[in-house]
């Protein structure tokens, strides 16, 4: 099944994708845009573009498990993409992705303009890689 990723932010919002096995996770892209619902639509465009046939939302819980106010927003974020799309949008789990794909920039010697124009979508790929390692662990 082909499956898209979103890491929402404020600015920049990253996109990642899978292939149809759900083998490998990839960074596609990032949407710059601060604007919420026009964020929501152009992230509803790529997704559509993408031929994804789920969509999967990150939602930074907190460490202890509870619901911050960045993990409302993510999920008023999910409603949107819901509204715009036609296939299912889930929520995912994605503490510690960001410091993950900070990690991973740091490892590849990614620096300054180079990182900063790839990190969000480092993150959408952990994100989706997570969750094909959840998918393929119980069978979905």
């Amino acid at each position: 099944m082909k499956i898209v990723s979103v890491d929402f932010g404020d600015s920049h919002t990253g996109i990642a994708e899978c292939d149809k096995l759900e083998m490998i996770a990839t960074p596609v892209c990032i949407i710059d845009e601060r604007r919420f619902d026009v964020c929501a639509d152009k992230v509803a465009v790529k997704i559509t573009e993408l031929g994804a046939e789920l969509a999967v939302v990150g939602d930074p819980v907190n460490m202890n498990g509870t619901r911050g106010p960045r993990s409302e927003k993510c999920r008023e974020f999910a409603e949107l993409l819901r509204a715009r799309l036609d296939i299912p949008v889930e929520m995912w789990d994605e503490r510690s992705t960001t410091v993950s794909a900070h990690e991973i920039m740091n490892e590849l010697n990614k620096r300054g303009k180079k990182r900063k124009a790839v990190i969000d979508s480092a993150a959408a790929a952990i994100i989706l890689e997570s969750y094909l390692a959840y998918r393929r662990n119980t069978h979905v």
